[in-house]
């Protein structure tokens, strides 16, 4: 079991501080009728005029039970941003401590480093889009405190070997925050069941992508106690409101209808990817192991501008590190998919 110091790694001021507690966390007792004069809400009910019980124990209880996972180990986000933001803001000073990245990735880690003032080191991707693990390794001191691996990876859409990944945990003497927005999609298994092994290890999930949620803006993180409470220390009080948590816990009520969708959604990657490859413009179609599928093609500002005035949007990764000529298209429905396919060819 590997064990890092983790009082070292979090940033002094927020060891000392106190967190911010509002009147109702003073209290446990569920079964008396209370009125509330504490919070300075609206008293004319309406179903929404009062703030959400900010534990919000039968969603997380849900998502730990799908995640064989136990009490204290897990966050909820406004979004995954905002718990990436808030690791960020645990563990690194400004000015003075770093970040790892490994371009072309996630944008947001790199625009939530600047937005903390935080160095964010760069390690490109292998030219097959996998680690360079030798370059990572290298770039390893007391300043780097975390270490980003977005699996599967956006916008490659490949997933990196688990055996890499377990070797960068076990290596790196920071915390490594694992991205699993895509992880529903892919053939690999989350890692989740790793966060009581390695004490450095953050997962992040969303309700965006399999979920079919990204409306609502939930994201979860998991780790261990120690980590999750210094996440909770800074984390705003009712950052997840109460129309996102009654959605969240009504759409998991339907875990048959979402696999569905997730098994509707690999069969028409792999009919989209034998459709992609019959056409001649494309000049290559990457493995995907998420719901979308990264192309190259001959010139990638023009077959863009094509579809838009086709009415049909997708995003333009050529200005990436190694996506030169290169889009990312997002799993449609079956007519959606036959109709994007339907305007390739008549490109």
């Amino acid at each position: 079991m590997s064990k890092i110091n983790l009082d070292i790694l979090v940033r002094k001021n927020i060891l000392e501080m106190n967190s911010y507690s509002s009147a109702r966390d003073e209290f446990e007792n569920k079964k008396q009728k209370l009125v509330f004069l504490d919070a300075n809400e609206s008293p004319f009910q309406n179903e929404i005029n009062r703030y959400p019980n900010n534990k919000h124990i039968d969603l997380k209880q849900t998502l730990l039970e799908l995640n064989q996972l136990s009490n204290g180990q897990i966050v909820l986000g406004n979004g995954t941003d905002e718990i990436l933001d808030l690791i960020m803001r645990v563990f690194c000073n400004p000015s003075s401590d770093k970040i790892i990245t490994i371009p072309p990735t996630y944008g947001m880690y790199d625009v939530i480093a600047k937005t903390n003032n935080v160095e964010n080191i760069k390690v490109p991707l292998k030219s097959n889009f996998t680690l360079n693990l030798e370059e990572l390794k290298k770039s390893f001191s007391e300043k780097t405190k975390l270490l980003f691996l977005c699996s599967p990876n956006n916008p490659t859409g490949n997933s990196f070997s688990r055996k890499d990944l377990i070797d960068l945990i076990e290596s790196f003497n920071g915390v490594v925050v694992i991205d699993e927005a895509y992880i529903d999609f892919s053939s690999n298994s989350s890692l989740v069941s790793l966060i009581n092994k390695y004490n450095n290890l953050i997962v992040t999930q969303t309700m965006s992508k399999a979920f079919g949620m990204a409306g609502i803006r939930l994201g979860m993180g998991f780790s261990n106690n120690k980590i999750i409470n210094y996440i909770n220390k800074i984390k705003p009080p009712y950052n997840i409101n109460l129309l996102t948590e009654k959605r969240a816990l009504k759409e998991l009520k339907n875990i048959d209808t979402i696999k569905t969708n997730i098994k509707i959604i690999l069969d028409e990657r792999n009919k989209l990817i034998d459709s992609l490859n019959e056409l001649s413009f494309i000049i290559k179609v990457y493995p995907s192991d998420s719901n979308f599928i990264l192309i190259k093609v001959d010139d990638a500002d023009l077959r863009y501008k094509q579809l838009i005035e086709k009415g049909i949007v997708l995003r333009n990764r050529s200005k990436e590190l190694l996506c030169d000529n290169c889009l990312r298209i997002t799993i449609g429905t079956p007519y959606e998919n036959e109709l994007l396919i339907k305007n390739f060819k008549e490109l």
